[in-house]
């Protein structure tokens, strides 16, 4: 059975792919890590599924700063579960293109082996996300319904 990952291991994996440094990611990676951030892939580029340890470092450290050059990011949460931790963070950024912040919530669930990340999956608030990137709220089609109506999300 793997050990139990701490709160400090995962807060210094996100501080290292703040930071952008490829050697100091790899040293958080396993070789064979999966990382993928579902999230409007046409907006942010980086999000997607992302194999092995020199893809996922190309993503973090040269793929993600050239949209978004993250900042800060606030630790809502962290829960851990022997060797899987869940996140849920707030990310304040500086969008490249215009220079303007951005702040959106983002959910990662972490899994570990041997104080390495072997897989992360991502969620982003994807809609605030993306009109903060486009820099206007989206306009969305509301269609009234009648009382009774049922909906599925």
């Amino acid at each position: 059975m793997t050990p139990a990952v701490s709160r400090d291991l995962v807060r210094s994996y996100f501080q290292a792919c703040i930071s952008c440094d490829p050697d100091r990611i790899a040293s958080y990676l396993d070789d064979d890590v999966t990382w993928s951030v579902t999230g409007p892939i046409d907006l942010l580029p980086f999000c997607g599924q992302h194999c092995g340890k020199n893809d996922v470092i190309d993503t973090i450290s040269r793929l993600v700063p050239s949209v978004l050059q993250v900042k800060a990011m606030k630790f809502d949460e962290i829960l851990i579960d022997g060797d899987r931790a869940a996140t849920f963070v707030q990310f304040s950024a500086i969008l490249g293109e215009t220079g303007r912040t951005v702040s959106y919530r983002g959910a990662q669930f972490l899994r570990f082996r041997d104080g390495k990340l072997v897989e992360l999956r991502g969620l982003i608030d994807s809609f605030d996300a993306a009109e903060q990137v486009l820099g206007h709220p989206i306009a969305v089609a509301h269609s009234r319904g009648t009382q009774g109506d049922v909906f599925g999300i």
